[in-house]
């Protein structure tokens, strides 16, 4: 669970961070905090799950590279054994289950077209599953902004 500041702060950066010299500096201030309670807070979120992922979104492709999403059709007794062969690849970027004849999905993140392609057919290698590879096709922006979270005892809408 969220606590209020920590609500106050995940609210803070969505959608946008300070491009300057000490931006968690420039946060701190907004919020009327440290830069180091700032950077304590997000290294906890991260730790516990809450947050997954604090980081900048790349169009790869504008820099010549390429993600691509894959998909495996792994036997449920491989499972955990195909994930561990999968997610032990640099270029994977993330990696889920689905209920799905393909049940495995993953993105590899490359530096051109060819190193994606390479490293697909070594992931196909390594597990001995065929590999079907999802590249985009287009590429379309959508933000998901979502309202700040209630402060606890606050009245819903307040």
């Amino acid at each position: 669970m969220l606590s209020p500041d920590d609500a106050l702060l995940v609210d803070h950066l969505h959608g946008g961070f300070p491009l300057v010299d000490r931006p968690f500096a420039t946060v701190a201030a907004a919020l009327g905090c440290t830069e180091e309670q700032v950077l304590v807070r997000l290294r906890r979120l991260l730790s516990q799950g809450v947050l997954t992922r604090f980081g900048p979104l790349f169009q790869i492709e504008r820099a010549g590279g390429l993600f691509v999403l894959a998909a495996i059709a792994v036997p449920e007794e491989r499972f955990s054994a195909v994930a561990a062969t999968v997610n032990a690849f640099p270029e994977v970027a993330h990696n889920y289950r689905r209920t799905h004849a393909l049940n495995m999905w993953f993105v590899v993140a490359a530096e051109s077209p060819a190193q994606a392609a390479d490293a697909l057919a070594h992931i196909e290698a390594a597990t001995g599953l065929p590999v079907h590879a999802f590249p985009k096709e287009e590429e379309y922006f959508v933000e998901l902004r979502l309202p700040p979270l209630p402060l606890a005892g606050a009245p819903h809408g307040a």
